[in-house]
């Protein structure tokens, strides 16, 4: 049941680390699963566009990159979710968000690829971002009283 956080070619350090490991517990419950382990791995823009290339075959920029190692069928969600903190910090100024919130967001949505919810499609994105509003308010209705 772990929620585990690294850095990978930056220097970034998540702010208040055990309310979003808390949240992620919550959000994974409400989703109807447990977590088993979830690596976080927050790195730099290069980095996550090798990886996109590599592992992908994109060659494009993104925010995030879900790695999904849960067996099907048990309930329990496993995986390693890495973020760009510097496309992170970008879309944050493009959509007037704070950068916590968009990062915030960033996890959750990282989350949610491990819970089954898709976004390729118009109605899966509408959804996830849907489920993305959700769980924050959550996050802010459990630690921000």
């Amino acid at each position: 049941m772990a929620v585990k956080y690294h850095t990978e070619d930056c220097h970034y350090r998540l702010e208040a680390r055990r309310a979003v490991r808390e949240w992620l517990h919550a959000v994974a419950q409400q989703e109807g699963f447990r977590i088993e382990e979830i690596n976080y791995v927050f790195c730099s823009a290069k980095h996550l566009l090798e990886m996109n290339r590599q592992f992908l075959g994109h060659d494009y920029f993104t925010d995030i990159i879900t790695f999904d190692y849960s067996e099907l069928g048990e309930g329990c969600v496993a995986g390693d979710i890495f973020i760009d903190v510097e496309t992170v910090a970008d879309n944050a100024r493009l959509y007037g968000a704070t950068r916590r919130e968009e990062m915030l967001r960033v996890i959750v949505h990282g989350l949610l690829h491990l819970c089954g919810q898709k976004d390729k499609s118009p109605r899966d994105n509408k959804q996830m971002h849907s489920k993305e509003d959700k769980y924050l308010a959550l996050y802010h209705s459990m630690f921000q009283k």
